[in-house]
């Protein structure tokens, strides 16, 4: 199948898909006496846009599908990727309050928040399920077009893996054509992680956290520690409803678990649409992939159990 290049120049979206003024807010009042005066209809007349379209952009989303071919297994693939951005930043800040929250001394709403991004987690990992169906021809139809586009290029998606502990200055570098982000992303590789702040926490608890765990260079992966480890094998030796810090290292642990269960899809994804051929950005591809996907996210929680 001969696939069309379109255009890569695209046009500024008209003002009518620009951002739109956040709706009215309504009370529990008003929103009874619009019921009683609809006599329990929806209200069905706006001057402007409906509020839904001010609250969430649909438009502007719409906007954002731009296949640079006719494929018809691109908007799809687009799409999905698309998507996924969208969970990456929503993980983003659940992590990041969730470390605010634990510098706090907060514990019940840190454990409330990593436990919600554990079904954020879930439906990152389900998103594959809309690509299930690419075959290798598909994906070449409308591969050579995405030039040079990869998904390693994701700064949203570094800073999940920041915020996981998975640390690399290289990844780094491809951001340096945008300042603001390249300065974020800067931020965030010096930075604690969440790892980073579950350990201050431990330690604050009165906990035997190394100091050399506690000062180490925080823009390094952090590898399993025997006194931490330990520390996570005390605390599961006491499962007990009322063992707060058990519940907060099962937290984790599902957060660990089903990002990497994101990240084996990823590999299967990639090996079922292009194989072993090198990869779009440059890298070799599967290979560079699956080295990726081998590196643990809380190691110590992880050697406890072998501990045990």
């Amino acid at each position: 199948m001969t696939t069309r290049r379109l255009p890569n120049a695209r046009p500024e979206p008209p003002a009518a898909i620009r951002p739109a003024a956040a709706p009215a807010p309504l009370d529990a009042g008003t929103r009874a006496e619009r019921a009683a005066a609809n006599e329990g209809l929806p209200t069905v007349e706006f001057a402007e846009a409906t509020p839904y379209e001010q609250y969430v952009g649909v438009r502007q989303l719409q906007a954002l599908v731009r296949p640079v071919t006719d494929h018809p297994a691109e908007p799809a693939f687009l799409v999905v990727t698309q998507v996924m951005e969208l969970w990456f930043t929503l993980l983003r800040r659940e992590w990041e309050l969730a470390q605010q929250q634990l510098r706090a001394d907060d514990l019940d709403g840190a454990v409330a928040s990593v436990r919600r991004s554990v079904h954020h987690l879930r439906s990152l990992d389900a998103s594959w399920g809309s690509l299930l169906w690419l075959t290798p021809a598909e994906f070449n139809g409308f591969r050579d077009s995405l030039g040079e586009a990869s998904g390693f290029q994701s700064y949203e998606y570094r800073h999940v893996e920041f915020l996981l502990g998975l640390k690399a200055e290289s990844v780094v570098r491809p951001h340096r054509g945008l300042p603001v982000v390249h300065a974020d992303l800067q931020r965030a590789l010096a930075g604690p992680s969440l790892e980073d702040d579950v350990l201050a926490y431990l330690a604050r608890r009165g906990l035997p956290v190394p100091a050399a765990v506690l000062d180490r260079d925080r823009s390094v992966t952090h590898e399993a520690d025997p006194t931490v480890t330990e520390i996570w094998a005390a605390v599961y030796r006491d499962p007990r409803p009322g063992n707060e810090l058990f519940g907060l290292g099962e937290a984790l642990t599902d957060v660990a678990e089903v990002y990497t269960t994101w990240r084996q899809r990823h590999v299967l994804a990639v090996r079922r649409s292009m194989g072993a051929k090198p990869g779009s950005g440059g890298s070799a591809g599967l290979a560079w992939l699956e080295r990726s996907a081998a590196r643990v996210v809380f190691p110590d929680l992880w050697a406890a159990r072998t501990v045990l």
